[in-house]
């Protein structure tokens, strides 16, 4: 990164201190810039949200090639949050510790453990485990789904999981076999909030450790605030159930 774009983004740091900076770096032509944008987050000293309209005109000028924000009064080290949005953009992060001045960049590796991830609503939740262990496994891949964080605490915000099934091409079934997408009501709830994938008896995971054991069944979920995981599926699991869906292209089970 030039000395000039460096210049920049900490200039738009001290400026915004002790709120989080935020901003993108184009490609311009053969040239790089970096363009600032404002913060919207309703918590501006703890997180950062770039506004919409600042992205789109950012895109009008160049190609987005990064995305940068400030760390105030704390190391360019990344949150799981920022490792979370990272992989989700598919770009590299820029995170400038300020006053500190130190610059770390960290890039989107394009696979993230199904296990042990830690919680970020919206980025690594409980619909994502799910979503990615399709793709893995299955291969189908989703739209990516725009949520508010606490959408399911009001009845009068959008069902989200009931609205939306069909459109991503499951099915309601009755009985659950490997690879259904179990939707639960989770906590004091307008909506059923909470999904995993049944995995019926076999918990395995290419490439990692399920520490799962017993004869099952089995399933892979992501509860807010804590590590994914693949538990039990029963008692009171099976009681907060209240959809079971299977993809149209679905694979049997052998």
């Amino acid at each position: 990164m030039r000395k000039h774009i460096l210049s920049a983004i900490a200039a738009h740091a001290a400026a915004e201190y002790p709120k989080e900076s935020c901003g993108l770096l184009l490609a311009v032509g053969r040239k790089q810039q970096y363009f600032p944008c404002l913060n919207i987050a309703s918590e501006p000293n703890e997180e950062f949200r770039l506004d919409p309209e600042d992205y789109a005109a950012a895109e009008d000028l160049g190609e987005v090639i990064g995305i940068v924000h400030s760390h105030p009064d704390a190391t360019s080290r990344p949150s799981p949050r920022d490792l979370a949005m990272c992989e989700a953009t598919a770009l590299p992060w820029h995170i400038l510790s300020w006053p500190e001045g130190d610059m770390r960049t960290i890039t989107p590796t394009g696979s993230t453990p199904l296990l042990k991830r830690p919680f970020v609503h919206g980025a690594w939740d409980c619909w994502q485990v799910c979503a990615d262990w399709y793709k893995r496994e299955w291969g189908l891949e989703f739209e990516a789904f725009q949520r508010v964080d606490g959408w399911w605490e009001s009845a009068e915000n959008t069902s989200l999981y009931e609205a939306n099934y069909e459109a991503s091409g499951f099915l309601r079934v009755d009985q659950p076999q490997r690879g259904d997408l179990i939707i639960m009501a989770i906590g004091r709830t307008a909506y059923p909030n909470h999904a995993g994938v049944y995995l019926a008896t076999d918990p395995a995971l290419p490439g990692e450790e399920s520490g799962a054991f017993g004869p099952g069944p089995f399933l892979l979920h992501h509860m807010y605030g804590r590590p994914s995981e693949i538990i039990v599926y029963g008692g009171p699991w099976h009681d907060r159930t209240r959809l079971i869906l299977r993809h149209k292209d679905a694979k049997q089970p052998i």
